[in-house]
């Protein structure tokens, strides 16, 4: 593997982000194996690049969307469908998952009738002035400790307040179609999951009751990915989730999930080169040409841990990786095991780096982000 890098360094130079269609593939089959029940709405949002979105849609897959303009990258395939086949995929598959959606983005999207969600009072008299045609799905508030990002704080309902908020949907004309949650990205603990399970199947009960005909459950995302040997394993939490399954809700409750991480984050590496080199305090630190206004902006915005590794055999110490931009914030790490022998001119790569990387980069400095490169 690392010869190959070389040679894609040799040609297309650095940084350098590959990305890997067929992993994108085998992470997709792998979902579906393991949760046949589930459809997957792939979070764009993770990694928005088009190429992985043509990938996905042909691979079957579905999208959360979370914007107009995402939204729009899914529709650039429905072109040339008839209309009614594009209004029918619209509504069948996709959802835009963003609680807060501006009037604008609903009054475009409401002659598709899309699925929405919602947590609060406000939304629901935006959503029935400017996309009352929409389909509605109630975000519940659920625990999400010990996730690599939380939610809670931000979205969700209290399960409380549930029915007094689906009741209010329909008493205003609108139609609730099901429940989410979101139990937070990269979940290693999945009592979250059985707990939000539990409690959505609760008010799945209780609004049945009341005569309302909920018949959708998104479970969100947070499937977690196998960024190091400590991280439970999707399999173990696919079996826990299909017995939930079958005790809590009935066959005709469809089930769906906002993988986004799960797709993407073993399919990247980026290959970035030494640029600079200096011992402060002891330590050796390597500058390096990409950094956390960039490729590495997961370190700050997923509070992702990266991983480097070298070319070299030579004997590993702790060193710090550092950012080329002149922002003493730009510490990619300040403990990463490598040898103290590289040199300018060198390279490091990192694994695992498909989501929440390229996605959320910017200018910063005047600095271009890492070149994307496809393997197929």
């Amino acid at each position: 593997m690392k010869q190959e890098l070389l040679d894609l360094v040799k040609e297309h130079g650095t940084p350098l982000f590959i990305l890997d269609h067929k992993k994108i593939r085998e992470n997709y089959q792998t979902f579906k194996k393991h949760l046949p029940r589930v459809q997957a709405y792939y979070a764009v949002k993770a990694n928005s690049n088009q190429e992985i979105v043509k990938t996905l849609f042909e691979q079957g897959a579905s999208f959360d969307v979370a914007s107009y303009n995402e939204f729009m990258q899914v529709y650039e395939y429905l072109k040339s469908m008839k209309k009614s086949e594009k209004e029918f995929y619209i509504w069948d598959k996709i959802i835009f998952s963003n609680t807060i959606k501006d009037k604008e983005t609903l009054r475009k999207i409401n002659k598709y009738k899309p699925l929405v969600t919602f947590d609060n009072e406000a939304e629901l008299k935006k959503i029935l002035e400017y996309g009352n045609q929409a389909g509605l799905v109630l975000r519940l508030k659920v625990p999400d400790t010990g996730s690599q990002v939380e939610m809670s704080s931000k979205f969700g309902a209290d399960p409380s307040d549930g029915l007094k908020l689906i009741t209010q949907a329909f008493d205003m004309g609108l139609k609730v179609e099901g429940l989410s949650f979101h139990v937070g990205s990269q979940c290693g603990n999945f009592d979250n999951y059985t707990c939000a399970l539990a409690l959505t199947s609760e008010l799945f009960t209780e609004t049945r009751k009341q005569g309302y005909n909920l018949n959708l459950l998104d479970i969100g995302g947070g499937f977690p990915v196998p960024y190091d040997e400590h991280v439970p394993r999707f399999e173990q939490l696919a079996t826990i989730l299909n017995s939930e399954f079958e005790r809590l809700f009935p066959k005709d409750i469809e089930i769906v999930a906002e993988p986004g991480r799960f797709m993407v984050a073993t399919a990247a590496i980026l290959v970035s080169e030494i640029i600079g080199k200096a011992r402060r305090d002891g330590k050796v630190f390597y500058h390096i040409n990409d950094g956390v206004y960039h490729t590495y902006s997961g370190v700050v915005y997923d509070h992702w841990v990266p991983n480097f590794h070298s070319f070299k055999g030579d004997e590993k110490k702790i060193c710090a990786v550092v950012g080329p931009t002149c922002d003493s914030f730009d510490k990619i790490t300040l403990s990463a095991e490598l040898p103290e022998t590289m040199e300018l001119g060198d390279y490091i790569y990192t694994e695992n780096i498909g989501a929440y990387s390229t996605a959320s980069t910017t200018r910063f400095n005047g600095f271009e982000g890492a070149k994307i490169i496809h393997k197929y």
